[in-house]
C-alpha cells in the first residue's frame, strides 16, 4: 500500500534540496563582493597618517618630514574630518607643537573641500579649503590653496598621507 504522504514528500524533498543550494550559492563569496571590498579600500574615510608635505609660497617651496620628530593624523568619517598634530618629545624641548582641527567637508569626485570649524589658530576657523585628491593603495594625495587672510597666508600645499594601521 502507498504511503498517503508519498506523493506530497517526494517534491518537498526536490524543493528543499534546490533551497538548500540556492542558500548555499547566496552565501560563498562572489566577485561583486570583493569588489565592493575593494573599493571600500579606496574610500577616503579612515585614519590618515601624514608622511610629508610640501609647501609653495611663491617662489619659495619647503617639504617637512612628518615621520620625524612629530606625528599628525587627520581622520575622515563620512561628513567631518578632524586633524590632530604634535612633537614626539612631548613638548619638551624647542620642537613643541600641538595643531588640531576639525569641521565638515564635501566631496565631489577628486574635489575635496574642507570647512574648517574648530582650530587651536582660530583665525582659521570659518574657512573653506579645496582641494585635489587621489587615492592609489593606501595613499591619500591631498594638493590645494591655503588661503586664510586672517593669518596672512596664501600658499600651496601638497600632503601624502598614508592609511594608518590599527
Amino acid at each position: 500500500m502507498k504511503h498517503p504522504f508519498t506523493s506530497f514528500y517526494r517534491p518537498m524533498k526536490k524543493n528543499t534540496l534546490v533551497m538548500l543550494i540556492v542558500i548555499l550559492m547566496t552565501s560563498c563569496n562572489t566577485p561583486h563582493s570583493r569588489n565592493d571590498s575593494a573599493r571600500s579600500e579606496q574610500t577616503i574615510e579612515g585614519t590618515w597618517k601624514l608622511i610629508s608635505g610640501t609647501t609653495i609660497t611663491g617662489t619659495d617651496t619647503a617639504v617637512t618630514d612628518y615621520t620625524k620628530n612629530q606625528s599628525m593624523i587627520k581622520i575622515i568619517n563620512k561628513t567631518h574630518f578632524a586633524f590632530l598634530r604634535h612633537d614626539l618629545t612631548a613638548g619638551k624641548d624647542t620642537s613643541a607643537i600641538y595643531e588640531s582641527g576639525g569641521g565638515y567637508y564635501t566631496l565631489s569626485g577628486n574635489q575635496y573641500t574642507e570647512y574648517l570649524d574648530y582650530c587651536n589658530h582660530r583665525e582659521w576657523e570659518g574657512s573653506a579649503f579645496q582641494f585635489t585628491v587621489s587615492i592609489k593603495n593606501d595613499s591619500l594625495i591631498q594638493q590645494g590653496i591655503e588661503k586664510v587672510e586672517k593669518a596672512g597666508v596664501d600658499r600651496v600645499i601638497i600632503e601624502t598621507y598614508t592609511r594608518a594601521k590599527e
